[in-house]
């Protein structure tokens, strides 16, 4: 995640609270999308950006989990995001993501 989303988050998270707030990404790996979920929840990792050592706790998701999917209509779905669930390893990107998400409400 690029150091002005990571300014920007913040500044949402500190306008809006976290409770009010959720992450969508669309990352097209595994490791991306953990990566960025470990930096909206836990703060960012590589110790580079704003969001050095802030843990925002927010929930975070991915597009495509079912989670999101239900949110979203079935034409907008099969428009938008059909062609990028079948080409990437949406399982993977989910259980990253999900994982992060567990881990943070775990408290660890």
């Amino acid at each position: 995640m690029d150091l002005e989303n990571q300014a920007r988050i913040k500044q949402l998270a500190e306008q809006y609270g976290n409770k009010s707030l959720i992450v969508v990404l669309g990352a097209a790996d595994p490791d991306s999308s953990e990566l960025v979920a470990e930096t909206v929840t836990t703060g960012d990792p590589s110790y580079a950006g704003p969001l050095t050592e802030v843990q925002l706790g927010l929930a975070v998701y991915h597009i495509l989990e079912p989670e999101v999917k239900a949110y979203i209509p079935p034409e907008v779905y099969e428009e938008q995001v059909a062609l990028m669930e079948l080409a990437l390893d949406a399982e993977g990107i989910a259980t990253a993501t999900k994982k992060i998400r567990d881990n943070a409400s775990a408290g660890g």
